[in-house]
Parts: structure tokens; sequence; C-alpha cells
């Protein structure tokens, strides 16, 4: 069994970073494809990783049910500027926790990744409509996690992606990452 659980997420998850890199390429970022989640390799997220691997969704939802967190995720979103997530800090105004804008080519590396992640999951029940359903039904988008402005432009290529497809999905996205750098 370990070493099923071994084997099958270390290609689940450089499947997904090579399938990262190919759509980097496409919105121009290809260098930060070439870095996407190196830190999934690390002992704090590989092992916890194999540890939860089930195949069909990512491990740290099967850490969370477990313990209750996931220190890999903790790890994770703490390394990686494409998540969201990192970029919360506190507001010296309102004294709290707040999201704050994403810079555009951490957001385009965020989109590559969560239709890459989509392909991964999905399997043969992907179509180009499922990373903006996935989107629409997060907690995170719902409670106010993300920055307004960052949640309307990533909902923006999502709902092109889902209309156009990638072709155009990912040219609008490379135009936009020419514009903002």
């Amino acid at each position: 069994m370990y070493w099923h659980s071994f084997w099958g997420h270390l290609r689940t998850i450089t499947r997904h970073r090579h399938m990262v890199i190919r759509h980097c390429w496409k919105a121009g970022i290809f260098w930060q494809g070439l870095r996407h989640d190196l830190s999934k390799y690390s002992p704090t997220e590989f092992f916890q990783g194999v540890h939860y691997y089930q195949g069909n969704r990512s491990p740290n939802e099967a850490e969370r049910e477990d313990l209750g967190y996931s220190l890999a995720w903790m790890h994770h979103k703490g390394c990686n500027r494409h998540h969201f997530e990192y970029w919360c800090d506190y507001n010296p105004v309102s004294k709290q926790v707040e999201p704050v804008q994403m810079p555009m080519r951490y957001l385009a590396e965020m989109f590559c990744d969560r239709v890459a992640a989509s392909k991964i999951y999905k399997k043969e029940q992907y179509d180009q409509t499922c990373p903006l359903v996935y989107f629409q039904n997060s907690n995170a988008r719902k409670r106010g996690l993300l920055h307004p402005n960052t949640a309307s432009e990533l909902m923006e290529l999502l709902e092109i992606l889902a209309q156009h497809g990638e072709k155009v999905a990912f040219a609008e996205l490379k135009k936009r990452v020419r514009q903002k750098n």
C-alpha cells in the first residue's frame, strides 16, 4: 500500500506540475511555470501527500479531515505566491488580516494551476467549465477571502475559458500579463 501511495502521489504532482508548466508557457510566464509547486517535493508536503494519497482529490483534504488542519497545505500556501491565501496581510487601519490584490503574474499562475488541477482530478469528466464551477462553489469566494479585484479578474478569465475555450482564454491571459508587467 505504501509504495502505491508513494508512486501515485509522485506521479500525480509531477503530471500536475508539467501541465501547469505548459499552461504557463501559453500565458507568457514560462519561468514561473518551471518553478511551480516545487515545495510539493519538500518533506513537509511530500510525505503528508503520500500518507493521505487517494488519487481523486487533494491529499490535503484527507489530512484536514483526519487532523482538523493540513500541515502540508499551510506550508504550501506560505511558499507559493500563486495561492491567494499567500496574499493576506495585516491592515493597520482595520487591525485585521485581510486579502490584498494579487499581482497579475501570480493570478495568471493561479489560473494555470486551477485549470491543470481540474484536468488532473476530473480526468475524463473534465470540460472547460470545470474550473469556473469549482471557483463559483468555493467558500473562499463566498466568504471574501480573495481581494475583490483578484476575485473579479479570476472570474472573468474562468468565464472566458468556459465560454470560448483554452485558446481564447490563454491569449487573453497572456495579453493581461503583458499589460500589467
